[in-house]
């Protein structure tokens, strides 16, 4: 006599979607559920840990951290934020679908360490108490591994951007399906290095599209087998990549506020104002823009990022740089105007950097400052003498000087949440002690495996 057997079907993975918060330190992480359980999660989120927020770059909850073992949150899912992309080139891989989180208290008040939530209120300021809009958008760079590209595809050119074709034709399509308007993949001066803009957009969006643009490119590159890295330094000697944040400002009714072609560069007053509040503070910001020991290797003259606070045009060695504008196809400068702020790197929190960023534009506006510290010309290249006239400072030559900086700038510092800084300086003074006795060699290493 047989026995009946069981009609058990056949299962499959089950498609998830994650909640996510990219946090203090520009890591992205939360928490995954079944994707057909979404209604449920929609109101209430899910559950968090504020000790999450104190995690270092080396995965290690930060020693004297505001948190300990104690408390709980929720991540809320902005559910416009939703990025979805089915497919990539393996065709084995499960696609991409994440929603960006506020975090919250239990009772649904924001969080004080939220980064997003920061950005969030500094962008309703500037529309309450400015009556301005902020438009943004973050250029990467980054290099590919495992390419192992001759030395005959040289910088920017069709050879190497050939050889990673099919790599950025699958980011390019990737992107395009999560909604984050890509403009142009191309090759940049470094070996196996490249860049991806987006179209610019505006408010707390900008910051969430620089997340999902680092998320989208990671994925594409692990399905083919690449190695890659955001990190600002592979290699001691070697070119660096860079995060250039364009900010623009509009009125109410859509109307560009940075620009005046009666003046010399073009910069009206109102962004000299934006423009001096930013490199007044720019010491202190580079704790947040240029965030971890790495970050230094590429703050240097003659690298085409950073070493001085100072405005110029079309001057890449400038911190601001005031971006080229066209009247080719009768296109409107005013509406092309735009500021480009270069010492940032992903090693920083996207949401917290531009957060920060626009807190220094404001105080400038708001205290109607000067704008003196303008060259076109390398700052490096200037006498001292010369420098000082035009109120043109260096950066920090180190994190540590940097988060000084930032202790002893009271208006930017005293602006910012308490619990939140407590936590960032318990991540940065551990983050200190642990790459202490690393060489330059061994900290490129170090941070090109965590970025």
């Amino acid at each position: 006599m047989s026995r009946p057997t069981a009609d058990t079907g056949m299962i499959g993975p089950v498609a998830m979607t994650t909640i996510v918060t990219t946090d203090l330190i520009g890591i992205t992480r939360g928490r995954s559920f079944p994707t057909d359980e979404l209604a449920s999660y929609q109101a209430s989120g899910c559950g968090w840990v504020p000790a999450n927020s104190a995690l270092t770059p080396q995965d290690a909850v930060a020693d004297n951290n505001p948190w300990g073992a104690y408390g709980d949150l929720r991540l809320i899912p902005d559910m416009h934020t939703r990025v979805q992309v089915p497919n990539g080139p393996d065709a084995n891989a499960p696609g991409l679908d994440f929603i960006h989180a506020d975090i919250c208290e239990t009772d649904g008040r924001p969080w004080a360490a939220c980064p997003r939530t920061l950005l969030r209120n500094e962008v309703e300021r500037y529309r309450e108490q400015l009556g301005l809009e902020v438009t943004a958008a973050f250029e990467h760079e980054f290099n590919l591994g495992e390419l192992d590209a001759p030395l005959s595809h040289r910088a920017f050119s069709l050879g190497a951007q050939h050889h990673a074709a099919s790599f950025g034709g699958w980011l390019l399509s990737a992107l395009r399906a999560g909604g984050v308007e890509p403009e142009m993949f191309l090759p940049e001066y470094g070996k196996a290095q490249y860049e991806i803009t987006c179209r610019p957009t505006q408010g707390v969006a900008a910051a969430d599209r620089a997340v999902n643009v680092r998320e989208i490119t990671r994925e594409i590159a692990r399905q083919m087998g690449l190695a890659i890295s955001f990190s600002p330094k592979l290699q001691e000697d070697g070119v660096s990549n860079g995060v250039h944040l364009h900010i623009s400002l509009q009125d109410q009714q859509g109307n560009p506020v940075m620009y005046d072609p009666d003046t010399s560069n073009g910069l009206s007053t109102l962004g000299q104002h934006w423009a001096a509040g930013v490199l007044k503070y720019l010491p202190a910001l580079c704790a947040f823009s240029a965030p971890t020991p790495i970050s230094y290797l590429r703050l240097k003259p003659h690298h085409w990022s950073a070493s001085y606070a100072c405005l110029g045009q079309r001057n890449r060695e400038a911190s601001l740089r005031i971006c080229p504008t066209i009247t080719i196809g009768g296109k409107s400068p005013a509406n092309q105007y735009n500021l480009e702020f270069r010492p940032l790197d992903a090693t920083a929190s996207p949401h917290l950097s531009m957060a920060t960023v626009l807190m220094a534009g404001r105080l400038g506006i708001e205290q109607k400052l000067a704008l003196n510290a303008t060259t076109d010309e390398e700052p490096d290249t200037l006498s001292e003498a010369q420098r000082q006239a035009r109120n043109i400072v260096a950066l920090p030559g180190s994190l540590g000087e940097a988060l000084e900086c930032l202790r002893h700038h009271d208006e930017l510092f005293d602006a910012l949440p308490k619990p939140m800084m407590e936590t960032y300086l318990a991540i940065k003074t551990q983050e200190l002690k642990s790459t202490d006795s690393l060489t330059p060699t061994e900290l490129c290493d170090h941070y090109a495996r965590i970025y």
